[in-house]
């Protein structure tokens, strides 16, 4: 019986998932007897395993499952859903069904994007938001937005009339749509019960160290996804994101660094980025595009990073005052 939809490789994204929550457990057990340095390694460690989860493996699980079985891509679904604090499932409806429709679009007339991850969403003239209202920013909605659901226990986490975002967002067949809206009611309750145990092992813990790691995790994930577009083309579809082909990182990533691959082809297996790359390389070089020597998280870095967005013209005709 084959198990794996695309590779046995993808047991190693799963070993670091299952690693995660054990981790995770262990800094809340060991808390009390720690020292202050211990705690402050330990916070900064969850931030980083968390951050580490949303950008590569929850991200590359939402484009390409990893099993043949429903059953256990929703176990996997619900167990990076206690990890990240948020449901996989929620995530899959608005980054593959929005922001890779959309990709990172300009201001439309109305002033606002399509893409409600977009880094012009902010922004003024046709140009990206300000890094810190971006990053800070958005932490700071998506705390409120996971404080939210962890109300929606009186319905028991499932998702609402009133929430016409995911609603509009998810499959228009109804078997299909029931699944994926229950998938995150199960989703959302991992995500809320598991700090709430955590807590009664220690719920200092839970108050000084998990949730400031969340939040530096989300602000964290926000200047990744940031620097992935920032001074991209959003009208030209080989050029709106951008790459970084360092090899050490892509191996520790599994591939991330290949964002405009990705972008190209958000449906194909991680292990098969550097194919896209081949693939598409007279596309690729056809026109100017971004291809950045550090990483997304260290774009900042980047200085004489080109900004094409400011040579489109369609963005200046597009670009909105929000």
């Amino acid at each position: 019986m084959r198990i794996w939809r695309n590779t046995p490789k993808d047991i190693l994204l799963l070993g670091l998932s299952v690693a995660q929550f054990a981790g995770t457990v262990w800094l809340a057990v060991r808390w009390d007897d720690a020292s202050i340095p211990a705690r402050a390694g330990g916070t900064a460690a969850l931030a980083v395993m968390t951050a580490y989860n949303i950008i590569v493996i929850s991200h590359l699980f939402t484009h390409v499952p990893w099993f043949t079985s429903d059953r256990l891509n929703a176990a996997v679904s619900v167990l990076n859903s206690a990890n990240i604090g948020q449901s996989v499932q929620a995530y899959q409806l608005t980054h593959v069904r929005n922001h890779h429709r959309f990709n990172n679009d300009y201001p439309g007339p109305d002033g606002s994007t399509r893409d409600t991850t977009s880094t012009y969403r902010r922004g003024r003239n046709g140009e990206h938001a300000p890094l810190l209202r971006y990053a800070l920013g958005g932490a700071v909605e998506s705390t409120i937005d996971r404080a939210r659901e962890v109300l929606y226990v009186v319905r028991l986490w499932r998702v609402g009339p009133g929430e016409t975002r995911l609603r509009s967002l998810a499959s228009r067949r109804e078997r299909r749509r029931i699944g994926e809206l229950r998938l995150i009611q199960a989703d959302r309750a991992a995500h809320v019960l598991t700090p709430a145990l955590l807590a009664l092992i220690s719920w200092q813990w839970v108050l000084l160290s998990y949730l400031p790691a969340y939040f530096v995790a989300l602000t964290m994930v926000n200047v990744q996804n940031y620097y992935r577009h920032y001074g991209a083309d959003p009208t030209e579809r080989a050029a709106d994101s951008v790459s970084h082909y360092g090899r050490l990182y892509n191996l520790l990533t599994f591939n991330d660094g290949f964002h405009q691959e990705h972008h190209l082809s958000p449906g194909m297996h991680w292990s098969k980025m550097p194919q896209v790359r081949e693939r598409n390389r007279d596309r690729l070089d056809a026109q100017p595009r971004i291809v950045s020597p550090v990483p997304a998280m260290l774009g900042f870095l980047d200085r004489r990073r080109p900004l094409l967005h400011r040579t489109s013209t369609s963005g200046a005709e597009l670009g909105g005052t929000s």
